[in-house]
This record gives C-alpha cells, sequence and structure tokens, in this order.
C-alpha cells in the first residue's frame, strides 16, 4: 500500500478473538489508506484498468458507495517483491456531495435532504462518465 499510495497505511487490529480463523484479540489482521483528490483518482484509475472498467451492478450500494476488488497487487504495476508475495486488494469508493458534513460534524450538526444525497444511480452516473465505465447487470 505504501509503495501504491505513498501513505503510511494504518493497521487494524481483531476485537474479538476468533478460533476458527486462528486470530486473536488485537492482532493485527488488516490494513488500510484513506486517500482523496486527484491521487485517489488516478489509484483508482489504475485499478479500473485492471477490471477493464466493468463492474457489476451489485457493486455499487444504495447509498452511492461502490467497491471492487482484485486478485493480485503486481496488476497495479507495483513491483514484485519475494519478501512479500502476491496479495489481493479491496477498493473501496465514497461518494459525497459538498455540504454533506453538516450531517456528521458534532457542533450544530443538521440533517441532508434526500435531493441531495447521493443514490445508487447518481454513482453509477458518475463512473460511466468520469471513466467511460461498463456496468453489467448481473453475474455469470
Amino acid at each position: 500500500l505504501e509503495q501504491l499510495t505513498g501513505q503510511q497505511p494504518v493497521y487494524s487490529k481483531a476485537r474479538y478473538t476468533l478460533r476458527g480463523f486462528g486470530i486473536r484479540r488485537n492482532e493485527k489482521i488488516a490494513c488500510h489508506v484513506t486517500v482523496r483528490g486527484e491521487k485517489a483518482l488516478e489509484i483508482l484509475e489504475r485499478g479500473l484498468k485492471v477490471k477493464e472498467y466493468e463492474l457489476y451492478e451489485r457493486n455499487f450500494s444504495a447509498t452511492g458507495n461502490f467497491g471492487f476488488g482484485i486478485n493480485e497487487h503486481i496488476d497495479l504495476g507495483i513491483k514484485y517483491d519475494p519478501t512479500t508475495g502476491i496479495y489481493g486488494m479491496d477498493f473501496f469508493i465514497c461518494l459525497t456531495r459538498p455540504g454533506a458534513r453538516v450531517a456528521r460534524r458534532k457542533v450544530k450538526n443538521g440533517r441532508i435532504g434526500m435531493p441531495h444525497k447521493v443514490t445508487k444511480e447518481d454513482s453509477i452516473k458518475w463512473f460511466q462518465d468520469k471513466f467511460d465505465g461498463v456496468v453489467l447487470a448481473k453475474a455469470v
């Protein structure tokens, strides 16, 4: 992630012990990076190139977010490192309109009306306009 984004990744810890998976409480189980702006669009472009700009309709949520995964990180153009191996990666994109902070802020928070919220159709349209993407109806 650091090679891809140029940012320091944050590690996620397990909340509970799960014997079936061999995971103990507070064990590091994942890492993630939040990327915004032009850098986010560049990384998203590289990820979508691996998927050939095709996503399924079920990849889009009702609240305007969408995500997809890739199986091999070396498809993004990252050099293979034998110590790390090959790992998969998930991309998750959150779309909001300007003014969405009104609902999230602590002091003087308010509500956002339905016309201002991002819908599934809005995010599909953004994906198709921005990246000339194809949204497939169903997974085969």
